[in-house]
């Protein structure tokens, strides 16, 4: 889930389009007392990010998240506090398809809604804890949802799948080159999944887990099957998490602003840095002082640009790193994900001898602890300009511990001061 790749009010040639996302489970398999759908990934709840996928996308009209009753008001929070628009909240069954079923409702039953939303022709179902789905699959199942009436992502099987038999021997295996994985999203024509869920049994309700079953045994409508990318994957268990929030630190590490001003030695170093970052990261830079109406970086921050490097010649004044901070949180930046800010301190010092006192320590350790509140991460990296043969050595320093601090986005060393 690149945090810029979405196309935001882009239309494709697709029908009305709703998505119903189930967001009832109780993370048995994850362990632990949070369900998985609301677990923290860089300080943000699972689900934030499944629902920002499906939001970015213009031509979906309106997204439901079905949760259990318990957890409604935690919902009614993330959407507030992450400013999530389009989005309706529906109370879950107690299983999966029942709460599926609640969530179609919203859009046929006035009981089930303050307001009835507007029917779509097509509504796709994704689950909240696959939070990388990416337009391009979205919009392939539902345009052949438009067409066969139901659409399903698959993938290959991974492993080959076994039969046991009553004493736990092997019984059979399946051919595995026959069978695929069902993934999601999926998409149906609304009319037909709608019925497929008023005709099934309380045992499909209750023991069932394929949509795509449902449309074809009640429906007699058989779901057109689209290849999908490895990223469909589904956060169940713990060690998911962490792959999770590995793609997302990932995704966020794709670019870096570099901002200098045009002082000799602050330009030569910020030069120097651009060319050791730029093999590693793409890398904007400016050169100017900072300004809010600045378009060049306007054009930045509406690009989305997570990762910040500002280098100054005054020794630990954290103005000009206030002044991005402000212009940060102004441009709602790191309402969604955490900012990296490193405030580069160039030492031009003719003095062999470095020191800082404690009470300069102290501020900058309070001045980033204040900020992370914000969801800004601010790091201290200090440059000793002294001796010009070894000037590269250290600026190439200096870009391994940027890029670690971009990759890692630890909040343990918030306000530390570094040295390259």
């Amino acid at each position: 889930m690149e945090p810029s790749s979405g196309t935001g009010g882009a239309k494709p040639a697709v029908p009305p389009v709703a998505a119903v996302l189930p967001a009832g489970g109780s993370g048995e398999r994850l362990g632990g007392a949070t369900p998985k759908q609301f677990c923290a990934v860089q300080g943000r709840p699972l689900v934030s990010y499944t629902v920002q996928a499906m939001e970015r996308i213009g031509w979906i009209s309106n997204i439901v998240v079905v949760v259990s009753p318990e957890n409604i008001e935690t919902m009614k929070s993330i959407i507030e506090k992450y400013g999530h628009k389009r989005v309706m909240i529906a109370q879950g069954g107690i299983t999966r398809h029942r709460s599926i079923f609640n969530g179609l409702k919203v859009f046929a039953e006035n009981k089930f809604s303050s307001h009835l939303l507007q029917k779509p022709e097509v509504v796709i179902i994704h689950d909240a804890v696959r939070p990388f789905v990416e337009e391009d699959i979205l919009s392939k199942v539902v345009m052949a949802a438009k067409e066969h009436g139901a659409a399903g992502a698959i993938r290959p099987l991974v492993s080959t799948v076994i039969a046991s038999a009553a004493d736990g021997s092997l019984d059979h295996s399946l051919e595995r080159s026959r069978y695929r994985a069902s993934e999601m999203p999926q998409a149906f024509l609304f009319d037909i999944i709608y019925e497929a869920y008023q005709q099934c049994t309380d045992y499909d309700l209750d023991y069932g887990t394929e949509c795509l079953h449902l449309a074809l045994k009640y429906c007699k409508t058989n779901a057109k099957l689209v290849d999908g990318p490895a990223d469909l994957w589904k956060v169940t268990y713990k060690r998911d998490l962490y792959a999770a929030e590995s793609i997302i630190k990932d995704n966020l590490s794709q670019q870096v602003c570099l901002i200098t001003d045009v002082k000799e030695a602050v330009a030569q170093v910020g030069f120097l840095l651009h060319e050791s970052l730029k093999n590693q990261i793409k890398v904007e830079a400016i050169s100017e002082s900072l300004s809010i109406n600045d378009s060049h970086l306007q054009n930045i921050f509406s690009g989305q640009c997570y990762n910040f490097v500002c280098i100054n010649d005054k020794k630990y004044d954290i103005q000009e790193t206030q002044q991005l901070v402000d212009m940060l949180e102004k441009s709602n930046i790191p309402l969604l994900y955490p900012v990296v800010l490193i405030s580069v301190h160039l030492d031009i010092s003719e003095n062999i001898s470095f020191c800082i006192g404690m009470e300069e320590l102290t501020r900058m350790k309070k001045f980033a602890r204040e900020v992370k509140k914000k969801n800004i991460l601010v790091y201290s990296l200090l440059i000793q300009y002294k001796d010009h043969l070894l000037l590269q050595e250290t600026v190439n320093s200096a870009a391994a511990l940027i890029m670690a601090l971009i990759k890692d986005r630890n909040p343990e060393l918030i306000g530390q001061l570094l040295v390259a």
